[in-house]
């Protein structure tokens, strides 16, 4: 790609960033950056993230992260705390402990996570754990999935004329007693983006019905966004479990519901 650009007397991306005159902070030794990896294609990385990886001695990462990220922090010890609904995980705890032992070991740990930690990632209890234990840390942000998923697929998050706020709410606990309103959210009449909610897709549409949104409502899930196994299944609320089960989707996915999800074919269509 640069031999092309210096052909084409455009700047490389070494000079594009020599330009910028970016300068990264150093992670020093005791210290744990929880940073946000995005949502899976390594283009999304932003500068700050890209320079940590550079740095980090101890990586701990989640299974969202792709192997190419992780290959980034090249000579650095790696800990798998992957987190997957349904399957066999890393409790939050040991997590957390691990972040507090390897700092106090001196290491430069980076606690990487897909999307943003602060959106769904428990980049907060994290970050929480830490400042109880007097260990330094920073939030690196990262693009969180539930916007630049839609992005990627061509659905505007924001739209003049459909919407005046979205709604990113996690469908973990649909069903439950820890369930979160989602009559009340079917009130706003505003576009919701679901994270962790595939495996309740078929309670969460139905509970949205039942709170007044139209079954014409557009729908989609999103898989894998921005990455090459990236799919979508566009539909209407009524039927979107449904036709989302029958093209065999599976977790980790994005379930959006609202009329920007309309947008799509709009703009596909535009020329």
């Amino acid at each position: 790609m640069n031999d092309i650009a210096n052909r084409n007397g455009r700047a490389t991306v070494e000079q594009a960033l020599a330009r910028l005159n970016f300068k990264p902070r150093a992670l020093e030794p005791g210290h744990v950056w929880l940073a946000g990896a995005g949502p899976g294609d390594p283009g999304c990385l932003t500068l700050e993230v890209l320079a940590a990886l550079g740095q980090c001695d101890a990586l701990v990462y989640d299974a969202l992260v792709s192997p190419d990220v992780v290959a980034v922090a090249e000579g650095a010890e790696l800990f798998y705390a992957g987190k997957r609904g349904g399957q066999p995980s890393m409790k939050q705890d040991a997590i957390n402990a691990l972040l507090v032992r390897l700092a106090r070991e001196g290491r430069r740990v980076v606690r990487l996570k897909g999307g943003d930690p602060y959106i769904f990632g428990r980049g907060g209890e994290e970050a929480l754990a830490l400042a109880h234990e007097n260990i330094p840390f920073r939030i690196l942000s990262g693009l969180t999935s539930g916007l630049s998923a839609l992005a990627a697929t061509g659905i505007p998050a924001t739209m003049r004329g459909i919407n005046k706020a979205v709604i990113l709410a996690t469908g973990h606990a649909a069903g439950t007693d820890d369930d979160i309103d989602w009559a009340a959210i079917a009130r706003t009449g505003q576009p919701v983006v679901v994270y962790m909610g595939m495996a309740n897709l078929p309670a969460i549409a139905a509970a949205l019905l039942k709170g007044g949104l139209a079954p014409s409502t557009p729908a989609a899930v999103i898989v894998a966004a921005t990455t090459p196994q990236e799919r979508i299944v566009v539909a209407t609320l009524a039927t979107i479990a449904e036709e989302a089960a029958a093209a065999g989707l599976a977790s980790p996915a994005l379930i959006v519901v609202g009329g920007i999800v309309a947008m799509r074919a709009a703009l596909a269509g535009a020329t």
